[in-house]
């Protein structure tokens, strides 16, 4: 189950960092390739409330294979692409495939393991998360961005092998039936929502087309959830999102939790990525490479954080990870400068290794305690939803914040650094540095210099960049660091855990039918 986890965090991630090779490979213009990454999103995210309870209707291991198989052939039309609209269609049936897939995992864990050993089974979901930069940083260095998607293709295959033999096709022993209306109206709001954040930058938050603007979207993306949860009160039946579910406090609060920590962690590795690549010349598979420490003790520190949550509960494991990782931050901001190394950066990674290793199982544990197994799939719907669109509003709030501020300090810098360069040259330069903040990336020089100014002008630039985006970056860490620090405070309000003491019988039904 964790494979298929794995396949749809790498290939939703690592394209962030593929950007110029595609932009190259495909002929692609930047608005483009933004599609490219973010229509897979777009899509994952609108469809996890939908999928997870098509997974209590029709069965998580179903549904999981269903997904996995879909993830695959999109996988390989990504790979055999020779345009960008192609590339485009195949990330959009590749979102599909990962929104039926994710939510059967959580889904499962829920159903096949009692309250006592779930943390350990979350711990282990978990630790795979850190891998994903490393494995896709790989790839791109040594085999090209194809096989960033080709690569899912036999892995894709073995899964749904593995999958239809070593999992029980659980669901649960009453018939169910699809809120139809719920799910026009969840996907509709969520559209709205997603679209309007991942989009709102790029639009400058004002006009996408006539009277149509960021704004009105997400305000109708709004009212459409506000009418679904309406209408969700009113179904006496089966709805798609049971209101019940946030009956259940530690549910209702670990959304919250999830949702704000979301919202700050986000920012880590895209503004650590956009550092290590832009600032500092970093290959891929040397940011790989970098942070490979933090995703190794990731990796150990969610399993031990899953087995710790089983027998202390996942409240205060959950705070201390998260007041750690606010610590992490503040090192990483000391330590990072525009020529530090990677290697002096690694205090401050590996307290964010650990910190993130003690946070994914303790959230899942303390947020799922108390669920009724019945309704699994509609609690991984929805919690994987809300933190989804918390992971798109941090990328978006942060992504502006970063950009507005380094507007400004590389204005500043360039000022500072503009004596370096020929009269002539100065003013372009410190408008062309300020412009770079759009793109993220150094300005090239201008045509016609000769090659001794040409390589004074790329030197000068980098040199500003550098210094420019730093300070930059010292602002979103900071804002982070806030953010993870409000999402411990949520943390209080969690009811105290209870150790099971006897393994409760399992409410689901193992259906020995042959077409599942």
């Amino acid at each position: 189950m964790c494979i298929g986890f794995f396949m749809s965090l790498l290939d939703g991630s690592i394209i962030n960092v593929a950007v110029p090779t595609l932009i190259h490979s495909l002929n692609a213009s930047y608005d483009q390739v933004l599609w490219v990454i973010d229509g897979y999103l777009l899509v994952f995210s609108v469809l996890l409330i939908s999928t997870g309870r098509l997974g209590d209707i029709f069965g998580y291991r179903r549904l999981y294979v269903i997904g996995i198989l879909t993830f695959t052939v999109a996988s390989a039309l990504c790979g055999l692409a020779g345009s960008p609209a192609w590339l485009l269609a195949a990330r959009a049936l590749q979102g599909l495939g990962g929104a039926l897939l994710f939510p059967q995992v959580i889904s499962s864990i829920l159903t096949i393991f009692p309250p006592r050993l779930r943390g350990r089974a979350f711990g282990l979901f978990g630790a795979i998360v850190g891998f994903a930069p490393i494995v896709g940083g790989f790839l791109l260095a040594h085999l090209g961005w194809r096989w960033i998607f080709f690569l899912n293709v036999p892995i894709g295959i073995v899964t749904a092998v593995l999958a239809l033999t070593c999992v029980p096709p659980l669901r649960s022993d009453r018939a169910h039936r699809l809120d139809l209306v719920g799910v026009a109206l969840a996907t509709a709001g969520l559209s709205g929502i997603v679209f309007g954040l991942i989009e709102g930058e790029r639009y400058d938050w004002g006009t996408v087309t006539g009277p149509i603007s960021i704004a009105s979207v997400i305000v109708a993306g709004v009212v459409l959830l506000a009418v679904f949860v309406g209408w969700q009160h009113r179904q006496r039946g089966e709805p798609l999102m049971p209101l019940a579910l946030f009956g259940t406090r530690n549910f209702a609060v670990g959304n919250g939790v999830g949702f704000v920590f979301q919202l700050g962690m986000i920012g880590i590795m895209f503004v650590l990525v956009l550092y290590l690549q832009t600032a500092r010349g970093y290959s891929a598979w040397e940011t790989g490479l970098a942070v490979l420490p933090n995703a190794v003790l990731t990796a150990v520190g969610s399993a031990y954080a899953g087995r710790l949550s089983d027998r202390f509960g996942g409240k205060y494991l959950l705070m201390a990870g998260m007041t750690l990782l606010a610590v992490g931050l503040l090192v990483l901001l000391c330590m990072a400068g525009p020529t530090s190394s990677a290697w002096s950066m690694l205090p401050g990674l590996l307290l964010i290794g650990i910190a993130s290793g003690a946070t994914f199982a303790p959230l899942q544990q303390a947020t799922t305690d108390g669920v009724d197994p019945r309704l699994a799939g509609a609690a991984s719907g929805v919690s994987s939803t809300t933190r989804q669109i918390g992971g798109v509003l941090g990328t978006a709030v942060l992504g502006a914040l970063l950009s507005a501020r380094l507007s400004s300090t590389l204005r500043d810098a360039a000022e500072k650094h503009a004596g370096r360069l020929p009269e002539e040259l100065r003013a372009r330069f410190i408008g062309d540095s300020a412009a770079a903040a759009q793109n993220y990336s150094p300005p090239a020089p201008p045509g016609g210099l000769n090659p001794a100014t040409a390589g004074l002008y790329e030197r000068v630039t980098a040199d500003t960049f550098a210094t420019g985006f730093v300070d930059a970056m010292q602002t979103v860490l900071v804002a982070c660091a806030v953010v993870l620090l409000a999402a411990v405070a949520l943390c209080f309000l969690f009811s105290p855990h209870r150790k099971p003491t006897a393994e409760p019988a399992r409410q689901r039904h193992i259906e020995t039918a042959p077409q599942d």
